[in-house]
């Protein structure tokens, strides 16, 4: 009797390896808890600014917050993105603007805890147009001499092979080149092109002609100035 009740006490008692098995299990059970514990703490922030869109190009941009819990919902609090851009649950911008310019709109962004955080974030889109041509010194006639100058800029991410082209055309027809000019403007740069040219007597409507390349893509882009009143060479 004696060696069975030493056996069963030894019975009772789990080996070393076998204990730190079962810790190990319980706190693999316990680490997700820990994680959510964790999660939870860290306050939710988002992510700025936002890429800018090129008119009439589609556009796609994953939103991105830090915190909380995941999956995160996103909505639009306030204002609203440019005309044409959506932004869904998942926090992407997407769609072909229509308008450009600067568009403020405030995000909010709940988290999945429960009861669940929410963040509000004020973002700016801004829309540009790929290609811009303007006067920048309106067409004018000075002493029998042609004057002014066209202002272009590049708002596209690429770099554009540009060609601009100026003519003076009378009232029968006939063209006079006042500008050219043909290079490399770097995209978001700018380049002023000023023209100054003598011309026969007569009534003139000036025309401006520019082109941006994007060679690797296969893609143009065109703008067209010209004058509305015809202008006069005595």
């Amino acid at each position: 009797m004696p060696i069975r009740k030493a056996a069963l006490t030894a019975g009772c008692q789990l080996p070393a390896r076998l204990r730190v098995i079962i810790g190990f299990a319980i706190f693999l059970l316990v680490l997700p808890d820990l994680a959510v514990l964790a999660q939870e703490s860290t306050p939710l922030s988002v992510d700025t600014p936002v890429p800018k869109a090129i008119l009439r190009q589609s556009y796609h941009f994953q939103l991105k917050a830090h915190g909380g819990i995941t999956p995160y919902k996103w909505e639009i609090a306030s204002g609203s993105p440019p005309n044409g851009i959506e932004l869904g649950n998942d926090g992407i911008l997407s769609g072909i603007p229509a308008a450009t310019g600067e568009f403020h709109f405030v995000v909010t962004v709940s988290d999945h805890a429960k009861p669940a955080q929410q963040r509000n974030q004020e973002l700016v889109m801004r829309v540009t147009a790929a290609l811009v041509a303007e006067w920048k010194r309106p067409p004018q006639i000075s002493g029998g001499r042609l004057q002014g100058s066209v202002a272009v800029s590049n708002g596209s991410d690429d770099d554009f092979d540009l060609t601009v082209i100026v003519l003076a055309v009378n009232e029968i027809g006939k063209a006079f080149a006042t500008a050219y000019q043909h290079g490399t403007l770097k995209k978001d740069e700018s380049l002023e092109v000023p023209f100054d040219e003598s011309l026969p007597s007569g009534t003139y409507i000036v025309n401006g002609d520019v082109v941006g390349e994007i060679p690797a893509r296969n893609v143009i882009y065109r703008a067209r100035l010209f004058t509305g009143t015809p202008m006069k060479v005595p």
